[in-house]
């Protein structure tokens, strides 16, 4: 029955290029006059000499064109696909009938026709048999429908770049942060020198607010200042919430110009006044600092 189909490709086919050649391979493999045969894509681009994309689009082409079926239900040797040849199997159909015609042997029937039913015990010889889980009647699979193996869902869409496109990649998202003591580490955190960081408008409202401002004034709270980065210039980076709390604390300790030096200032290799140990001098300090007026009383 091979020769009756290649024979149907040959005469009546429509198909052309590599679409011819691989139903010729196909019809080269037909059992019976049911026109069903087996092949793989691997085997039909070795017996074509084409790529697996060339006879996979060539598959297509046949489907869509009703020259080609492919049964889903059923497997072929080494679990290859099986196609059915409808067209040819008409023509094989049809010349069967007229022979017997000629012959005075035709069955005349008026039941109408209807699906075409699949002789399996036939073709089981060929190693064609039901898959594991067939489905009744067997399936004759839609060309509509992308041939199975090969997924052809369009894959999801990689996320790429920033994930909002409205926030920025670096630098603050709060636009009303002021510009001062922003030096960032890698960690994210601002660090920076003390001769970088200045003093920010929330501790000047403290120096204010707890009276350092009246009682040093402002020439001296500047020069508090000077002094206090003198002596931090060889401190290694902090953060500017680090920087703001040993200023303060400097400041507290800090005198007005007007009184004498009780040594209050951390660091000072000077010795202590009146023999006092460097102990004695600190609470001294811390005192003065604690009696000091600051204007609240």
């Amino acid at each position: 029955m091979s020769s009756e189909a290649r024979e149907w490709v040959w005469e009546h086919s429509s198909s052309r290029g590599a679409a011819r050649l691989v139903l010729l391979s196909i019809a080269d493999r037909v059992a019976d006059e049911q026109c069903i045969s087996w092949a793989s894509l691997s085997s039909l681009a070795k017996r074509t000499r084409a790529s697996l994309s060339t006879v996979r689009e060539a598959i297509e082409r046949l489907l869509l064109a009703g020259e080609l079926e492919q049964l889903d239900d059923l497997v072929g040797p080494q679990r290859s696909t099986v196609y059915r040849l409808p067209l040819a199997a008409e023509a094989v159909a049809r010349a069967r009938r007229e022979q017997e015609e000629e012959h005075g042997t035709a069955v005349v029937s008026n039941e109408p026709v209807g699906p075409v039913k699949l002789r399996l015990s036939a073709l089981r010889r060929y190693g064609i048999r039901p898959r594991e889980v067939p489905e009744s009647p067997p399936k004759v699979r839609n060309p509509a429908v992308p041939e199975t193996g090969r997924s052809r869902r369009k894959p999801a869409q990689r996320c790429t770049g920033h994930r909002h496109s409205d926030v920025p990649v670096t630098g603050t998202q709060n636009r009303s942060e002021p510009d001062l003591n922003r030096r960032y580490s890698s960690g994210g955190a601002a660090v920076l020198s003390a001769a970088e960081w200045q003093v920010d408008p929330a501790t000047h409202a403290w120096a204010r607010q707890q009276g350092h401002l009246d009682r040093l004034g402002e020439q001296g709270l500047q020069a508090a200042d000077a002094k206090w980065r003198a002596h931090r210039a060889g401190h290694t980076p902090r953060s500017a919430g680090a920087w703001a709390a040993d200023w303060r604390s400097w400041i507290v300790r800090e005198h007005a110009p007007s009184r004498p030096n009780l040594y209050a200032v951390p660091g000072q290799k000077t010795s202590a006044p009146g023999g006092m140990t460097r102990v004695e001098a600190h609470t001294a300090a811390l005192l003065a600092a604690l009696n000091e007026p600051t204007g609240t009383e």
